[in-house]
């Protein structure tokens, strides 16, 4: 199977090039790519099939070879800054269930921080 690098993509019009290791472009339509994969970063390494369409080559089945870099995981607090997140969002339900345990309901801003507070940290972790 051929391999090469994507020249460019544009997610909005659903098609690019790709540069084939041995020479010439390969037109790739949205199509191509793999399930869960909606774009392709310029330079990203890619392997192919191939078949002759109406206006030249056109790839079929594109793989990454490398794994697209996330930018969440780019953006990652550090570990220390985490530990810090999670000490005071224990304290944060400790005091909320302490609340619970008499009977109550915290008051709505409580509540809606936590909610807010949970999201953010729950966004933290899953990259």
């Amino acid at each position: 199977m051929p391999t090469g690098k994507v020249k460019w993509y544009d997610a909005d019009k659903g098609f690019g090039f790709l540069s084939k290791d041995d020479g010439g472009d390969v037109y790739v339509r949205a199509s191509a790519l793999p399930d869960g994969v909606d774009t392709l970063r310029s330079g990203a390494r890619v392997e192919f099939g191939i078949v002759e369409g109406r206006r030249g080559d056109q790839a079929l089945q594109v793989r990454l070879l490398e794994p697209m870099p996330s930018l969440a995981r780019a953006r990652r607090k550090s570990a220390e800054e985490m530990s810090i997140i999670v000490e005071d969002t224990i304290r944060l339900l400790d005091g909320m269930g302490g609340t619970f345990r008499h009977d109550r309901h915290p008051d709505a801003r409580t509540t809606k921080r936590a909610a807010a507070l949970l999201r953010a940290l729950a966004d933290e972790l899953d990259v």
